[in-house]
């Protein structure tokens, strides 16, 4: 149990300083921005292309991975949706965004670093595979979700534009294609760009943990009700177990993970809080005081699950 509180107590030290850091105005919000847009436009991307560029063909197309953890997260998401639907009494809006931060794990800034820790080898390739899941498919759904319910006269063929503009142009995904190519047609890299690809990725780990802890600064606890309850509780128990059952279900059907790390990998990445952008998107369309307030409440209890988790895996 020292060793597992060892591990996230360096993960939850780095996020106490980066909250610590705007909250004494040494790193003022504007400045917190540019840091995550690095993180989001360079950082992560550089860690996936490597990520994938580096690894076979086999274990980039791992079904069973792809799929149970696909599995989960959808159910999370028409769960949640349904929830704050039918019990929450809701709008279609608010619903979308509790069902969203219940199931969009923070795979790139908490759960890569935490992975680096307690599973290294395993650290790229899980990041990399849960980008696929999260970027291709859970962000698309979720915009699709709320652009219908904030413009349910928007026609289908405006939407369908919307989205694919915003997934194409998005980093993250073209790093992904970028790499794909490289493994697949095994294109050599030079060893300069190499190096400084490998640079880049590994500043994502610090810088990414600073700025979730700067995001959840000013924050405040007074708006907490059981739907933030609710959505902290989806995200943080709900979803982990989800990917478990996904897991399970793939593996019923003959197209389950024979790595035991790659699975907990899988499972520990959907612990963590909600993805960063969470409370940027919702703020879009209205949502930002619900989300942030889920945030900062996940961010705080998710270093006692997460911990229970590590000691149970």
């Amino acid at each position: 149990m020292t060793t597992v509180l060892s591990t996230t107590g360096t993960i939850f030290f780095i996020i106490a300083i980066g909250y610590l850091a705007v909250d004494r105005k040494v790193f003022s919000r504007d400045a917190l921005q540019v840091l995550g847009k690095y993180v989001v436009n360079l950082a992560l991307p550089a860690l996936i292309f490597r990520a994938l560029s580096g690894r076979g063909v086999s274990e980039i197309s791992n079904a069973g991975y792809l799929g149970g953890y696909l599995l989960g997260s959808l159910t999370v998401l028409m769960v949640g949706y349904l929830v704050s639907r039918t019990f929450w009494k809701t709008s279609p809006i608010s619903s979308t965004f509790d069902a969203t931060g219940m199931a969009c794990a923070n795979s790139g800034f908490v759960g890569y670093p935490l992975l680096v820790m307690v599973l290294p080898s395993i650290a790229p390739i899980a990041l990399a595979l849960n980008m696929v899941v999260e970027n291709l498919v859970i962000i698309p759904l979720v915009l699709v979700l709320a652009e219908r319910a904030s413009a349910p006269t928007l026609s289908r063929r405006s939407l369908a534009k919307l989205i694919f503009h915003r997934v194409s142009t998005n980093p993250i995904v073209l790093a992904m294609v970028a790499g794909i190519a490289v493994a697949v047609f095994n294109i050599p890299i030079p060893p300069f760009a190499s190096n400084g690809i490998d640079l880049i990725a590994q500043s994502s780990v610090a810088v990414s943990l600073f700025v979730i802890g700067g995001t959840v600064t000013g924050i405040s606890f007074k708006s907490v009700g059981k739907r933030v309850v609710g959505v902290v509780f989806g995200k943080l128990v709900f979803l982990p177990i989800a990917v478990w059952v996904g897991f399970s279900i793939m593996a019923l059907v003959g197209a389950g993970v024979d790595d035991r790390d790659l699975q907990k990998a899988a499972i520990i990445m959907a612990a963590t809080p909600a993805m960063s952008i969470y409370p940027v998107l919702a703020q879009r369309y209205g949502q930002e005081e619900q989300a942030a307030t889920a945030m900062l409440l996940m961010t705080a209890m998710s270093f006692f699950t997460i911990s229970g988790l590590l000691y149970l895996l």
